[in-house]
């Protein structure tokens, strides 16, 4: 199944975290906030800035969570995106 976002929004992949900080200590999954961050999986046509790969900053209640396929994504509007990381 493919999706194409409408409007000025675009379909995101959380980018998962470690769970082991740099000292070693094991985060618990329930003790992690959910990343703020993720690539890009598809973008509407109305979107010029942005690119699928892209791995972006976005606020921390934004978006709306789908699944597809078994997989869950977020469908964001580009105004809650705080930017790219390079």
């Amino acid at each position: 199944m493919n999706f194409e976002p409408l409007g000025k929004r675009v379909l995101v992949e959380r980018v998962e975290e470690s769970n082991t900080t740099s000292s070693g200590i094991i985060i618990p999954d329930n003790a992690k906030e959910k990343p703020l961050n993720g690539k890009i999986v598809a973008v509407s046509q109305k979107v010029k800035k942005l690119a699928v790969g892209d791995i972006v900053v976005f606020t921390k209640y934004s978006g709306d969570e789908i699944t597809i396929n078994l997989k869950k994504y977020l469908v964001m509007n580009t105004d809650d995106l705080l930017g790219i990381l390079k």
